[in-house]
């Protein structure tokens, strides 16, 4: 088993520059600190259904309110500015924005676990005598012996057929070669929608781990 950087077409290219955005690096750093309530907050301004931060101070009071303690406020204060700067973009680019996010908070929350310089984005996973997949899996950690592979996704929608039998495979294939490789996937989206989302599934999905809005955490322990 072994990886490899994807193929440097148009799509990776232009994939690339919206990874680069400042607003995808800062949104990871203040969600990975973030609680699970402004995570939510997140989720629900980026949606782009509108872009007054007064209407989402009010639909937020245990974030926004008098009673908040001044640090906690103000980090919902930054979580909703730059949640806001990510709507505040047309739909193709803010849903390329919004993937971007999920797969560099990824990587952010698996630092600290694993070592930055473990975790990789944008990398294929190659076994001998297998036909490699065309699509490069989101972040992987290269560790020999406990590697692991990810696939990103904003919503429960994205989970589909072929998510799920790619991680699959690289799981199965890299048993066959006697490699330990843990696969999942990190759904920035309510739990309960991504479970339903995956009940109706038939792809195989039983090893592969599901990592939603509420246990993000979990990438760090």
């Amino acid at each position: 088993m072994r990886f490899q950087d994807a193929a440097k077409d148009a799509r990776a290219v232009t994939y690339a520059a919206i990874q680069a955005e400042p607003v995808v690096a800062q949104a990871a750093k203040l969600l990975a600190d973030a609680s699970a309530a402004q995570r939510v907050m997140a989720r629900a301004v980026m949606n782009g259904e509108t872009l007054d931060p007064d209407g989402w101070r009010t639909m937020f009071p245990t974030l926004f309110g008098e009673a908040v303690e001044p640090s906690s406020r103000e980090r919902s204060e930054a979580i909703l500015a730059v949640s806001l700067a990510i709507a505040d973009r047309g739909d193709q680019v803010r849903n390329q924005l919004r993937g971007a996010l999920v797969e560099e908070l990824t990587a952010v929350l698996l630092a600290p676990r694993v070592g930055a310089s473990d975790v990789r984005r944008e990398r294929r996973v190659l076994f001998d005598g297998v036909r490699a997949e065309i699509h490069p899996y989101d972040v992987t950690v290269e560790r020999s012996g406990a590697a692991e592979a990810y696939d990103c996704k904003w919503g429960a929608r994205g989970i589909n057929a072929d998510v799920l039998y790619q991680l699959d495979d690289a799981r199965t294939n890299a048993q066959a070669e006697e490699e330990a490789m843990q696969v999942a996937l990190v759904v920035f989206d309510a739990e309960r929608s991504c479970q339903v989302r995956l009940e109706r599934q038939t792809a195989p999905h039983d090893h592969t781990r599901l990592v939603a809005l509420e246990t993000l955490a979990s990438l760090s322990s």
